[in-house]
């Protein structure tokens, strides 16, 4: 991982604020500024994905990626998102719930429908079909709504595939927060 002295002026500036607002600079950003043009690319689809308005709350975007990195078995984004989530949610079981099972999860029907299609997209995209867009229409998701569920569950197997060739390892700090 290259220090923050050796990385490009934009990431350290980036790193830096992260770590002013969290205390600490989550791994990834770190293993991911080993190349600055994949570092950029990857952040610019992620805030993207993650930070813009819509049906889908943000807490919603985080069951997302807990749901599908815990069946990619991606430590690394399990433990980092579940936080994301405890702290968005305002839940400090609601991660744990997802990642182990989100069918049993305190979540309300909707959710279970988005996280159902989330895991298709993962693991059965060739078998994605008009019954389950109609599934989320009748859950009152729209089409741009499915396209981001299907676009949050696609970038994050990506993600969970190179936190594990990597051997990323979840920050110390994400095992407490917002519990």
């Amino acid at each position: 991982m290259p220090t923050l002295e050796e990385m490009p002026a934009d990431i350290r500036e980036r790193l830096l604020a992260v770590q002013e607002k969290a205390g600490f600079i989550p791994n990834v950003f770190l293993v991911l500024a080993h190349r600055p043009d994949e570092f950029r690319a990857f952040m610019a689809y992620h805030d993207a994905l993650m930070d813009k308005p819509g049906v889908l709350t943000k807490a919603e975007r985080e069951m997302i990626v807990v749901a599908t990195s815990n069946a990619n078995q991606c430590q690394y984004c399990v433990v980092a998102h579940g936080a994301i989530l405890r702290i968005r949610a305002k839940n400090p079981l609601i991660a744990d719930q997802i990642a182990i099972n989100y069918r049993k999860a305190d979540i309300t029907p909707r959710q279970k429908a988005m996280l159902d299609f989330a895991m298709k997209v993962a693991f059965e995209a060739y078998a994605v079909g008009d019954d389950d867009l109609a599934t989320l229409a009748e859950h009152g998701f729209h089409k741009e709504d499915t396209w981001d569920i299907a676009a949050i569950a696609a970038f994050f197997g990506m993600s969970n595939r190179m936190a594990n060739v990597t051997s990323m390892r979840p920050n110390d700090e994400f095992y407490t927060m917002g519990r």
